[in-house]
């Protein structure tokens, strides 16, 4: 008998783009608990950027056992949890190394262990990395964010991060009417405005 595992974590979003185009390879790691990655795919396909999104298994159960469900029951656990970090880890490891952009989502409510894991594995590779987390967990995520190229708090943010860096589309000012360009903030005569 075949059992099915979550197939959202095998689903590749890429927006139309022209043939002669770079597809950049986005990859989603951390919290499975949201709909996160779903939003930032939809919103890279709401802009029409060349990005194909690849992501973990996002069904913990299926990540647990799929050793055990592969190679069969154990009688001991003591060994379980490394086969089924095994499978995982092949599959994370080729995305992230095929990845041209990481992003690592934390949540406030659980631990990711794992996604600390691959943002380190990817700044050791010297991928981009985007983080994107609460700014109430920011403290502790210090490291991880001095090595990422972006801090993100919301999905809109990757998303508009990611239409700047492909395509050099930027939003309207998040700020508003309280928005105020480099150049005015450092008056006239700037050498380096």
């Amino acid at each position: 008998m075949l059992r099915s595992i979550a197939t959202s974590s095998t689903r590749r979003y890429a927006s139309s783009t022209a043939s002669a185009e770079k597809v950049w390879q986005v990859y989603l790691s951390g919290e499975i608990h949201s709909d996160w990655r779903e939003v930032i795919a939809k919103g890279v396909e709401s802009k029409q950027l060349p990005v194909q999104c690849t992501w973990p298994n996002t069904s913990h159960e299926d990540s647990d056992d799929c050793g055990a469900i592969i190679l069969g029951m154990e009688e001991k656990r003591t060994n379980w949890d490394k086969i089924g970090a095994g499978m995982n880890n092949i599959r994370t490891k080729n995305l992230i190394e095929e990845s041209d952009i990481v992003v690592v989502r934390f949540g406030e409510k659980y631990r990711q262990w794992n996604a600390a894991f691959d943002a380190g594995y990817a700044a050791a590779l010297g991928k981009s990395i985007i983080t994107l987390h609460p700014p109430s967990i920011s403290h502790m995520l210090k490291e991880v964010n001095a090595n990422a190229s972006v801090v993100c708090e919301d999905t809109e943010q990757v998303v508009d991060t990611l239409a700047y860096v492909i395509h050099g589309e930027l939003p309207t000012p998040r700020d508003g009417d309280e928005f105020i360009p480099i150049a005015d903030r450092l008056g006239a005569g700037n050498p380096n405005p």
